[in-house]
């Protein structure tokens, strides 16, 4: 991560440089806090391991392929300037290649298209719900999970005891909500390596290499050049407001709270301030946003904070969003918000000594 910050300073790419970097402190923050007391159990960090070596492996495959299109096109090419032409249709990789590898991946401005693409990651945020909540409060997905683990491994005891040891050890039972707490997280990390393994490979081979920048086509930005995409950033903030939480200091609404207006208000606003803003407003610091966004976006944190937390605490989460949109900040509002929401209805319900909800 440091290593990728200071890459998007040598192009002046400081947006994206110390967003990065503001990552990778809080990585080793989070590494800290579960080398001394642990975010979840063992066999799970086991699982991660392999998870991680799977999706490690996948995108050195795609990468391996792409540098044998790469050598196929190069002697295509070559055998065109000798005058040897050969119609043969580009393959949708080939197509890619040539999109990384000859034009500018890199845009200020992208089609209502691609935004709409790059705010679908923000979707995911449904999944952390069900994931900790469930359909209607009943059965959350982290809870399927491990009764369907707790099932196959009994099922599997003799492959269980040689992987992963003696099958007693097993750190939860059925129903029980420390694992619902601890899966959700190991979910999320999960989900932060199968996104941050294609990136860093972006970023130190080049776009074409990877894997995820090929299923998504091309939605970067400038911000992106030498630097890590938002949704890492998205998921590195929620991580650790989850981790906040896991550590006993905030109350899960409120955790919730800022996670659900960092995936929802920030995309609704950049979603409607491109269809439907038409009143254009320079923010401090010079970005051109739009009345109609801040409107949505705001509107939307209200809402969100009205219902987890009461309208006392949904009020200061709207303003905080409010702020971190309109003002200039060197870190991404993906990193900020789920984070600094988080932290200012918690030490505003220290302060006010209001309980959240309908008062």
């Amino acid at each position: 991560m440091f290593f990728i910050g200071f890459k998007g300073h040598k192009v002046q790419n400081h947006y994206g440089g110390i967003s990065t970097i503001i990552c990778g402190i809080l990585l080793i923050l989070m590494g800290l806090y579960h080398h001394f007391f642990g975010l979840f159990l063992y066999p799970y960090i086991g699982f991660t391991v392999w998870w991680i070596g799977i999706i490690l492996s996948l995108n050195l495959i795609f990468g391996f392929i792409v540098r044998g299109e790469l050598k196929k096109m190069e002697v295509k090419n070559q055998k065109e300037d000798n005058g040897e032409t050969q119609a043969t249709r580009k393959t949708s990789l080939q197509k890619f290649i040539v999109m990384m590898t000859q034009e500018n991946p890199y845009q200020d401005n992208i089609s209502l298209k691609m935004e709409a693409v790059r705010k679908s990651f923000h979707l995911w945020g449904i999944l952390f719900i069900l994931a900790y909540f469930g359909f209607f409060f009943i059965l959350p997905l982290a809870d399927m999970t491990n009764r369907n683990v707790i099932d196959f491994i009994k099922e599997t005891e003799w492959l269980y005891n040689i992987i992963w040891g003696d099958i007693d050890q097993y750190p939860y039972t059925k129903k029980d909500f420390q694992a619902v707490i601890d899966i959700t997280m190991w979910a999320l990390v999960s989900a932060l390596f199968f996104t941050i393994i294609p990136d860093i490979i972006r970023v130190v081979w080049g776009p074409e290499y990877s894997f995820l920048n090929f299923v998504t086509k091309p939605v970067l930005r400038n911000k992106e050049h030498n630097s890590i995409g938002p949704q890492i950033f998205l998921l590195i903030g929620v991580s650790f407001s989850y981790m906040l939480y896991i550590m006993g200091l905030v109350n899960v609404l409120v955790v919730f709270t800022g996670i659900l207006i960092a995936c929802f208000s920030d995309a609704l606003a950049a979603i409607a301030g491109r269809f439907y803003g038409n009143h254009k407003v320079k923010c401090i610091g010079g970005d051109i946003k739009s009345v109609e966004g801040f409107i949505a976006g705001t509107f939307s944190a209200f809402l969100i904070g009205l219902i987890l937390v009461g309208p006392i605490y949904a009020l200061l989460a709207a303003l905080i969003f409010f702020l971190l949109d309109f003002f200039p900040t060197y870190i991404a509002d993906n990193i900020l918000n789920p984070i600094i929401i988080v932290l200012a209805i918690h030490f505003g319900i220290l302060l006010l000594g209001i309980p959240i909800g309908w008062h």
